[in-house]
């Protein structure tokens, strides 16, 4: 029998296809608003890649829209505007990469910028893919529950920002780096963790912040240290330790402000300085959100924009819905334990069950044994005894446990969501929530619980089944074309 994670890697590939013909058949049925898209003037600096003016080649090109159109400018021409740095490297990076290697004997054929827009289409929906394996694997380490997980990562698979995540968009990049560096923070691995969590923030703004989550797991490895071990020492080791990890993650954001800052303050053209160059902290990024797109706190509160706001109101409804959701199941879990049991239960990989009982024998670990039993502890022990969800490496066989458990470690993701959520609605251009959102595990969490409470109307699952469709269908209709969507 196929596993689940095989069962979501095929969803996630099925739902990706579904998205790219919706989507070309959008473009084939209906006209583009804007076809200035197709426009391309010549690269500041000459480019020695050909481009090719066939009608497949100017075809391709136009696939490119909205800031696919910014995205594909600097993985052709680099960056050459003082705007064009609010696009982070990594697409653009990894664009010129696979134009110049796999994809390279196409260059000849249809023009060097028509290849980077096909890489771009395959270089996302393949990282979806992933990142949809990665979703489940974290979902199951973190709800202990493989059914759970799997209807939040079907959820995730038909999101309502899919169009985005096939696309000339960050937002694949940033969820597979992003989910697969939590989920290796989780597991120990925290050299691969550091790696693509750097990633992440090399993809997209909100990267960085992933360095909570090793923030996070530093301060229960120190207080297990103090507390538990007595070892004060390796405390303070533990700290420092999650402290320079935390920094690394920083280290691909901050390392192309200093590009800018070097390209545009130090060796630019022009006869005066732009305005952030003369900051105490010259931060690019700010600045050009601010200056150019309007970006800043409250500065989006206006009559005009309340059409956006009624754009976004379903994915913030869900995501408030979900920090307050387990924010009370957080509540229960300190009121019913101590903090003391659940931090050191859950750094040494046990239930809270197995901390109260040491005759039980439960794991919690992201990796044991596929032919791990159950051995006879007395019917005593067997009645409070639950098994725990966990998947393989050798052939993903998942042990079923308790549903209902809503360990620590949920904490951190209800932190990130909730700064998230009050960033998107405050401070940015309130329609980007649905795809700035769309990464975060907690939304999928809470709807995949919606859809098979009990203590729910079965109106509210339909509700947020129909609220996926639509966003999929008029991302596919809407932005395709170049309407406003999100």
């Amino acid at each position: 029998m196929a596993s689940p994670l095989a069962g979501v890697v095929r969803l996630a590939a099925a739902s990706r296809a579904l998205l790219l013909a919706l989507s070309l058949l959008s473009r084939l049925l209906f006209r583009p608003y804007d076809t200035s898209a197709s426009l391309h003037p010549p690269c500041l600096l000459p480019s020695p890649s050909p481009n090719s003016t066939t009608t497949a080649a100017n075809s391709i090109a136009s696939l490119a829209v909205w800031d696919g159109v910014h995205f594909l400018r600097a993985a052709e021409c680099g960056y050459e505007y003082e705007q064009s740095f609010a696009f982070l490297p990594l697409l653009p990076a990894s664009l010129n990469l696979l134009a110049r290697s796999v994809l390279a004997p196409l260059v000849p054929v249809l023009g060097y910028r028509a290849v980077l827009v096909v890489s771009g289409y395959v270089l996302n929906n393949v990282a979806f893919v992933a990142a949809a394996a990665y979703f489940y694997r974290l979902s199951v380490l973190i709800l202990k529950s493989p059914s759970a997980a799997y209807r939040a990562s079907v959820l995730f698979c038909f999101n309502p920002a899919s169009v985005f995540y096939s696309s000339l968009y960050s937002e694949s990049l940033y969820a597979l780096f992003s989910l697969g560096g939590v989920f290796y923070v989780f597991t120990g691995a925290n050299t691969i963790a550091m790696i693509m969590l750097a990633l992440s923030g090399s993809a997209r703004s909100n990267g960085a912040l992933n360095a909570g989550y090793f923030c996070f797991q530093a301060l229960l490895h120190a207080y297990d240290a103090a507390f538990q071990k007595k070892r004060p020492m390796l405390a303070v080791q533990v700290l420092v330790t999650g402290f320079l990890r935390s920094v690394f993650v920083f280290i691909p954001f901050f390392a192309f402000q200093a590009y800018g800052y070097l390209n545009i303050c130090l060796h630019g053209n022009m006869e005066e300085l732009r305005p952030w160059c003369k900051s105490k902290v010259p931060l690019l990024y700010g600045f050009i959100q601010s200056h150019y797109w309007g970006v800043g706190f409250l500065r989006y509160f206006q009559v005009k924009q309340l059409p956006n706001f009624l754009l976004a109101s379903p994915v913030l409804s869900l995501a408030v819905y979900s920090i307050v959701h387990y924010t009370k199941m957080l509540r229960q879990l300190f009121e019913s334990n101590s903090i003391h049991e659940l931090i050191v239960a859950t750094v040494e990989g046990r239930s809270i069950e197995a901390y109260k009982s040491s005759d039980v024998d439960t794991v919690l670990k992201s990796k044991v044994s596929a032919n791990v039993t159950n051995k006879a502890q007395g019917n005593a022990v067997a009645k409070r005894r639950k098994s725990v969800a966990t998947e393989t490496d050798s052939n993903d066989q998942i042990i079923e446990v308790n549903k209902d458990v809503c360990p620590i470690v949920v904490l951190p993701f209800i932190l990130h969501l909730a700064f998230m959520t009050f960033t998107a609605f405050f401070v940015m251009h309130v329609q980007v929530s649905t795809r700035f959102l769309s990464a975060s595990p907690p939304i999928y969490w809470a709807a995949s619980h919606i859809l098979v409470s009990p203590s729910s109307s079965k109106r509210w699952g339909n509700i947020i089944c129909a609220y996926f469709i639509a966003y999929i269908l008029l991302g596919s209709l809407l932005f395709s074309n170049f309407y406003p969507f999100t």
